[in-house]
């Protein structure tokens, strides 16, 4: 077929091949920083406080106990969690027993589908005389949100553990956009592994 600017036809001035190019680099600068919201959107953000006053070291056996008065889930969610943070407590260094001379009693609370008070494990118990004033998030760094706080949003899973010789919360770790009522089973068992793996990447914390 003859084209005729095969040969003689004049190409776009500057000024015109700058602004395509301009548009082009445009577009792309668009598309990275939609991917980008979209990816922190969706990110995961986990905060954990603790007891700087307690001996980490010393804690072996951990047992699970419920939380008076915490809402609860169904019974293949509970297992899901349960057998998640099972699995990376194991990781630390540290044994599931029935035993009530546990270590530590560690518990669980979770908020789907609305917002919830937290609750402590039960009458008596409580924080440690060692606990900061801020969360530590997954870089390290301190928001300015308290660790006493009493709600917890939805699709936030909390994370308890407690000294029980001392009856005293000793660790506190909250993973946000963590759980769903939408989700599958497939689906909540990795954003479970993904958070909880992040959750407790520096536990035990290390000391001052």
């Amino acid at each position: 077929m003859y084209n005729p600017c095969a040969d003689d036809c004049d190409p776009p001035p500057p000024k015109i091949l700058k602004e395509q190019y301009s548009m082009k680099r445009l577009s792309l600068l668009s598309l990275v920083v939609l991917v980008f919201a979209v990816s922190a959107a969706s990110a995961q953000d986990v905060r954990y406080n603790y007891d700087q006053s307690a001996d980490f070291s010393k804690f072996k056996t951990y047992k699970w106990v419920s939380i008076k008065n915490a809402a609860q889930v169904d019974e293949l969610t509970a297992k899901q969690i349960t057998q998640t943070i099972d699995a990376e407590l194991t990781k630390k260094g540290l044994t599931k027993t029935d035993s009530d001379s546990a270590d530590l009693y560690i518990a669980y609370q979770t908020a789907i589908g609305q917002e919830k008070q937290l609750e402590v494990y039960n009458t008596g118990w409580g924080y440690g005389p060692g606990w900061g004033p801020g969360w530590y998030g997954y870089g390290g760094g301190l928001s300015t949100s308290t660790a006493t706080t009493s709600t917890i949003y939805t699709g936030t899973l909390d994370l308890d553990m407690y000294e029980a010789g001392k009856k005293t919360l000793v660790w506190r770790g909250v993973a946000m956009k963590t759980l769903s009522q939408t989700s599958n089973p497939e689906k909540r068992q990795k954003n479970l592994t993904k958070a909880i793996a992040k959750l407790l990447k520096n536990y035990p914390p290390k000391k001052k």
